[in-house]
């Protein structure tokens, strides 16, 4: 991975909201950040941390659609001078959140991903090949409004995946799409945006709350905590110390022949910080 392309850089990158506008230090330090990050052409970075410590700011930021303090690069463009409809080329963000405010058909939610462009001769074969690697094919003609909570996480699945179908070197922003879904459909899905995004050299940030999901699947770990990037480092060997001082918790750690160490949370002894 040493070896791939610079894709986004974050150097001292913070949200700017509009308790920051004029730009005191005072109303940044109570924002999460600064954050400096370099990301490259199809890494999978997992995002872990306990609720409220920034992640979700974190990846606000690099979406772009939010105003910011520091440097961001993207494509090795500043990420402020990009349109909207440039960035939507080559960068898709899965919220937590699927709702949407009108009783659309599945199809058309999954055609909103491809809005940004003005000819697209393929849009119906695009739709349906996002669908079925979105396990989603046979949701096409259902009212959204009429879907499960797993059924809609497929479907918008299959919305990012039409947004960056016909792209390489992309990336692919998710924020715990899989938290409220049950165990197999969260390796189902999850197995369906590890591969989309390898076949395209795509760079995936995931935050997620399944240590043991980051571990397998991600190959480098982002750890927040209190708004700061309290470490970035491999997923193997399972970083044991970090992950037990960043949720504040003791863990067991379980070798494995041919796997990735399992990491599971213990009851059988105190958690010390020393």
């Amino acid at each position: 991975m040493s070896n791939a392309k610079s894709l986004m850089s974050l150097k001292d990158a913070s949200l700017k909201s509009a308790s920051s506008k004029n730009n005191s230090a005072k109303a940044r330090s109570n924002t999460p950040g600064p954050f400096s990050i370099d990301i490259k052409s199809n890494e999978r970075i997992a995002i872990l941390g306990p609720s409220g410590a920034g992640k979700s700011t974190l990846l606000q930021i690099m979406s772009g659609l939010h105003a910011h303090f520091g440097c961001i690069e993207f494509l090795s463009k500043p990420l402020g001078e990009m349109s909207v409809q440039e960035l939507s080329y080559k960068r898709a963000l899965l919220p937590q959140q699927h709702e949407t405010a009108f009783n659309l058909s599945s199809e058309l939610i999954i055609s909103l991903g491809r809005v940004a462009r003005g000819h697209d001769p393929e849009l119906v074969e695009i739709i349906k090949d996002s669908a079925m690697a979105a396990r989603a094919e046979h949701l096409l003609d259902r009212s959204y409004q009429t879907l499960s909570g797993g059924e809609k996480a497929r479907v918008h699945l299959a919305r990012v995946f039409a947004q960056l179908w016909d792209q390489h070197n992309g990336i692919l922003l998710i924020d715990e799409p899989l938290a409220a879904l049950d165990p197999g459909l969260q390796i189902e899905l999850l197995s369906a945006i590890l591969k989309f995004c390898q076949d395209r050299s795509h760079a995936l940030v995931a935050i997620l709350h399944d240590i043991q999901q980051a571990i397998e699947h991600f190959e480098r770990l982002i750890l927040i905590k209190d708004g700061k990037i309290m470490a970035d480092l491999p997923s193997h060997p399972a970083p044991q110390k970090e992950l037990e001082i960043l949720y504040e918790m003791s863990l067991e750690r379980f070798t494995r022949a041919g796997r990735k160490d399992l990491l599971i949370p213990s009851n059988l002894r105190p958690f010390y910080t020393n």
